[in-house]
């Protein structure tokens, strides 16, 4: 949208405090940021506490950067951070951060790309270098055009498909169309390697915005009319092939009222399931508490202390991720024996 580009262009190069939340980052990791970046962050969480060492990290909509900084001392030298943004403005003021980041920590472990977050697969400074040298200025130097794309995507995409251990954003996902956000959704699940997770900080509603909250650009732009509501977020991620999906941290006061429509920060957090290999072993499992039963995604319902039959590939699935701690699974090696 037009609207976001000109506001975030604007707020790459003046603070524009409407954009974003009051967040308490941990100020040991803000030490080796330069205030530039510091000035320009906007957003409404901290999704850089799920980060842990060694992982390769994604962050959509990286804006200056800050969040991608912070993660890359999180993964050391054996990680790697990838922040995208659309924004010109704003990867220039994140690219230009870089040298003096990787100086402070001894590596360089963060690299800033160009592209859409709902099209991974599109990179934009590989079109714009390709345009540069063939010009779209008929109807076949734009067949020429899609063919290239096309083939560019597949080949070269901006993120590899099962590349990412753990997906992060802040406060970004709401700008993208409501036509789009289906389409961002399945792109974050693509580039996820099996089990991987994401950890998303958004803004979300407690009900739906009408269309003339929509259609008013400074609402949009504001991170405040194309916000999903709080269980539409958890549903889009569950729709899109996540388990495990969690509504990790929601803030109890609101952000903005418009309307009577409630706009609050959160942090949602679920996986992508790992590749099950077919197998018809049944397992008995236990599910532990604390609810008198619970259902996962795949319809199944699991009453607190009473055994069920699952497929080994289902008991795998129970024990990583969120499910992990929750099912007494038969058959695990239990490393302490005792009785007594």
């Amino acid at each position: 949208m037009e609207s976001v580009k000109e506001r975030y262009s604007a707020a790459a190069f003046e603070r524009e405090e409407a954009l974003c939340c009051p967040v308490d980052y941990d100020p040991k990791y803000l030490k080796i940021i330069p205030q530039e970046v510091l000035d320009r962050d906007y957003g409404c969480g901290d999704p850089s506490t799920y980060v842990r060492s060694g992982e390769t990290v994604l962050d959509l909509g990286a804006g200056g950067g800050k969040i991608c900084f912070i993660a890359a001392q999180i993964v050391g030298p054996e990680g790697k951070v990838i922040g995208v943004d659309v924004n010109d403005d704003m990867l220039e003021l994140s690219r230009s951060a870089l040298p003096t980041v990787a100086e402070q920590l001894g590596y360089d472990n963060i690299e800033f790309r160009h592209g859409r977050i709902q099209d991974l697969k599109t990179d934009m400074d590989a079109l714009d270098h390709w345009l540069s040298a063939r010009p779209a200025k008929s109807a076949a130097d734009y067949k020429d055009l899609e063919a290239h794309l096309a083939k560019s995507r597949q080949t070269h995409p901006l993120i590899a498909d099962n590349s990412i251990d753990v997906v992060v954003s802040n406060c970004v996902l709401n700008l993208v169309s409501d036509d789009e956000k289906p389409q961002l959704f399945q792109e974050i699940f693509r580039v996820l390697k099996p089990g991987g997770r994401i950890a998303i900080s958004d803004i979300v509603s407690d009900k739906d915005s009408p269309e003339h909250l929509k259609d008013d650009p400074d609402l949009w732009s504001g991170c405040i009319s194309g916000a999903l509501t709080e269980k539409g977020f958890a549903d889009a991620l569950s729709q899109a092939g996540f388990s495990g999906v969690q509504l990790d941290k929601l803030e109890q006061t609101p952000w903005q009222v418009v309307e009577e429509i409630e706009y609050r920060s959160a942090t949602y957090v679920a996986h992508k399931p790992l590749d099950m290999v077919a197998n018809d072993e049944e397992i008995e499992v236990i599910y532990a508490g604390p609810w008198e039963q619970v259902r996962d995604e795949t319809g199944l319902t699991y009453e607190r202390g009473a055994r069920s039959k699952v497929s080994g590939a289902e008991a795998s699935r129970l024990r990583s991720g969120a499910y992990a701690g929750h099912f007494v699974i038969f058959g695990e090696e239990d490393t302490d024996n005792s009785c007594c």
